[in-house]
């Protein structure tokens, strides 16, 4: 992970690439992490599953404070990540769907999650949902940089197919990573609010998708599988997203003078977009239109 070598925010570009993989996930095996693992695969599954509400929730913050914005630059940016997040909650849900078909409680998290966010946004004001989202972007953020940086992150997923998904994902939340930040700064969104946001939001996502995916798998025979979960436990502890500087890039949003682009991702952004939508990116083909979207 690289740090204090800030990419300059003029030249971030946010592209809306209208793309489908319904049709590539039809064949998707039930456990499609390398070596079947278990809880790997109920991980990844877990995190789509509140990942479609959770970008309509993101889009709702961001889009809340869209005309309180006088940076043009700022603005196009805005355009670009509500396209993106809308594209990752759609791909996501027809995700959701094949993972349910398999027998993952997807849709019941999908439920959940919606109405979680729901009631949130009716207790607690814009600004505090707009804190949350900035949080929670650095939070992918992280685990996308981990992702797109490390082989061993990608060798755990199985399935080529999903791995491509989330490399898509990966990438564009290195691409947006600074947006909803920059807007939260730009409505004078407070330091205090910012960072107990996020002291919070890092134990309670760590505990909440532990239960989430630790239910989900009371529901798979394979649990009890003799052997089959002290592998995987075995296996989940040398996992590139649970090293210790994932916890430390974490904590270092809590610093005063954060701010999203001190950690440089712009060569690995530029590695991804050239290998997945080059001219002769992996992805092309899955493409339905490329350009902006609001």
């Amino acid at each position: 992970m690289t740090t204090n070598s800030p990419s300059n925010p003029l030249d971030r570009k946010i592209p809306t690439r209208r793309i489908s993989f319904e049709e590539s996930l039809r064949d998707l095996p039930k456990h499609f992490a390398t070596d079947e693992d278990l809880i790997l695969s109920h991980l990844a599954a877990m995190l789509s599953a509140v990942f479609p509400d959770g970008e309509d929730f993101f889009v709702r913050s961001v889009r809340h404070f869209r005309d309180r914005i006088d940076d043009p630059e700022l603005k196009r940016q805005v355009v670009g990540f509500i396209g993106q997040e809308a594209m990752h909650g759609r791909e996501h849900r027809a995700l959701n769907d094949r993972l349910d078909q398999l027998g993952y409680p997807t849709k019941r998290y999908e439920r959940l999650t919606k109405t979680g966010l729901a009631i949130r946004g009716r207790l607690v004001s814009p600004k505090a949902n707009l804190a949350l989202t900035a949080a929670l972007e650095h939070f992918t953020a992280t685990l996308a940089e981990v992702l797109l940086s490390d082989p061993a992150a990608r060798a755990q997923f199985g399935s080529d197919q999903l791995r491509d998904m989330f490399l898509w994902h990966a990438l564009e939340e290195c691409e947006h990573k600074a947006v909803a930040f920059d807007v939260y700064k730009a409505v004078n969104g407070g330091e205090r609010l910012r960072v107990n946001t996020m002291k919070v939001l890092r134990y309670a996502f760590v505990i909440g998708m532990g239960l989430q995916v630790g239910i989900s798998m009371l529901g798979d025979r394979e649990t009890y599988r003799r052997g089959k979960l002290r592998k995987s436990i075995a296996n989940l502890r040398t996992s590139p997203l649970f090293q210790r500087s994932v916890w430390d890039q974490l904590n270092d949003y809590n610093r005063p003078d954060f701010h999203p682009d001190d950690i440089d991702t712009t060569e690995l952004v530029q590695q991804w977009r050239a290998e997945l939508f080059g001219e002769a990116g992996t992805l092309n083909d899955l493409l339905v239109t490329s350009g902006s979207a609001a």
